[in-house]
């Protein structure tokens, strides 16, 4: 009995019916049609590929990528990988120094500034220091010293400072900024809103950069992050070389710094520490560059009365080509090229005269001050009586107690004026009795004298008025 109740309660088996049957046999055909048919597709496709490469004479070969270059090749010439700058900073960083500067007792700025010598002689921008009553350069070692200031640039913004007291110091040195080349490797190192001896680093952008600080741009651009308290730091190339002295920052763009070749702060370097100012040549030329011209090179537009220009024999029209037989692109390489050499020098300049080249040596006189000279640009000269001259500004004329007037900027030592008496300061008023305040006034005022007569002339210095007559020679 038990055996009958064990069948019982064991399941039944279910077996499929003839419907299921017949439905797994028609799935199976499927499957087995559609295999059959993608391995006949596979193989019609592939002796496709294989004829037309027959018809073309090539032989089977897999199919390859062609819309891009694997980068698999040989490594770039020439390129090393940069690691790690760590023991480039380390080098370096005991040369680099904190400035800060009192005026009237409150701080008045914080900048940087770096070693040249063990004797304590310290780069940094003029703007640092400007009118500071009192100087502290802080080391990196912590060290304080008190610091005189040696000699400044204002046009490149440069100062010469010597620490007072100091000797062994650890000192950087310079490198060649003409060997660099946009794309390559800088290091920054500041004291970027008072904080010590901050690392940045980036690429030179771009060389000889004209922002418009000065009549002697020629700055670096980089993207090593340059902020307020940089100015006057170190711009390190890869070598530990000092470049650059971090100068200018655009303020309304992000990783944008300028930065002043080494080597035009070398050119200034002997001027600052022996005289403390820097005095630049002059050849006396107004010029532009010439569109059109191979490389843009600079065309005289002007000769100043007896300037060195003249008396050398430069004409208007002549195309400067080179200076002592270096090759000269653009108007702003000629003036450093000439304003670097120093009241006294002689140097070639290479012209073109009407399509002929002709070599002329100027002995260079001192530059004037850039007053003077935009002055001269602007027509505000008198080259027969030696004096050079300025429109009087409304407001500055009623504190001066005239009218309107002519201020003289520049006297030209040993001319008509000179003799006269006329000094830099002097305001004229008049010229043969006839009220001047412009400069086109003070020309039809002087064309009233006939030749070998004597100009009439009126002028206010100081609280008093004065009458001098020259004689143009």
């Amino acid at each position: 009995m038990s055996a009958r109740v064990d069948r019982e309660r064991a399941p039944r088996r279910q077996w499929p019916t003839l419907r299921g049957v017949r439905r797994l046999f028609a799935a199976c055909a499927i499957l087995l049609a559609a295999t059959s048919l993608a391995g006949e597709l596979e193989d019609w496709v592939r002796a496709r590929i294989a004829a037309q490469r027959e018809a073309a004479g090539a032989s089977p070969a897999p199919v390859t990528h062609t819309t891009w270059r694997e980068g698999k090749g040989p490594k770039l010439p020439g390129f090393v990988p940069p690691t790690s700058l760590a023991p480039l900073v380390k080098a370096v960083r005991p040369g680099v120094v904190n400035i800060s500067t009192e005026n009237e007792g409150t701080t008045r700025s914080l900048g940087s500034g770096f070693v040249i010598s063990a004797d304590g002689l310290v780069v940094t921008n003029n703007h640092v220091v400007a009118h500071a009553q009192l100087i502290t350069v802080k080391l990196a070692d912590g060290r304080d010293f008190e610091a005189s200031l040696v000699g400044r640039d204002p046009e490149t913004d440069l100062a010469l400072l010597r620490l007072e007291g100091a000797k062994d110091l650890p000192f950087v040195s310079l490198g060649d900024s003409d060997e660099l080349e946009v794309g390559d490797w800088v290091v920054a190192i500041g004291n970027p809103f008072g904080l010590d001896t901050s690392v940045t680093n980036g690429l030179i952008s771009a060389r000889e950069r004209v922002i418009g600080m000065g009549p002697f741009d020629d700055f670096l651009q980089t993207n090593a992050l340059v902020n307020p308290g940089n100015s006057g730091g170190p711009l390190f190339d890869m070598r530990g070389e000092v470049v650059g002295v971090t100068t200018a920052i655009v303020s309304r763009a992000q990783g944008i710094g300028f930065a002043v070749p080494i080597n035009l702060v070398k050119e200034l370097l002997p001027n600052l520490r022996d005289d403390g100012r820097v005095e630049r040549g002059w050849v006396g030329i107004s010029a532009q560059e010439q569109e059109g011209a191979p490389d843009h090179t600079p065309l005289v537009t002007d000769v100043y009365r007896d300037s060195p220009a003249q008396k050398a024999g430069v004409m208007p029209g002549d195309r400067v080509v080179s200076v002592d037989g270096r090759p000269v692109e653009r108007y702003q390489q000629l003036l450093r090229k000439i304003a670097f050499r120093g009241p006294g020098a002689t140097l070639k300049l290479g012209l073109v005269r009407h399509g002929k080249p002709l070599e002329v040596t100027v002995t260079l006189a001192s530059r004037p001050a850039e007053t003077a000279i935009k002055a001269m640009a602007s027509g505000g000269r008198v080259d027969a009586a030696g004096f050079t001259v300025r429109e009087v500004e409304p407001a500055a004329a009623k504190k001066l107690g005239v009218d309107r007037g002519l201020r003289v900027e520049v006297v030209t030592p040993g001319s008509a004026a000179e003799l006269a008496g006329l000094a830099v300061g002097d305001v004229l008023t008049e010229v043969n009795r006839q009220a001047v305040g412009t400069i086109a006034e003070l020309s039809v005022a002087w064309g009233l004298s006939g030749a070998g007569e004597g100009v009439l002339i009126k002028y206010r210095r100081g609280d008093s008025f004065r009458y001098v007559s020259l004689m143009p020679r």
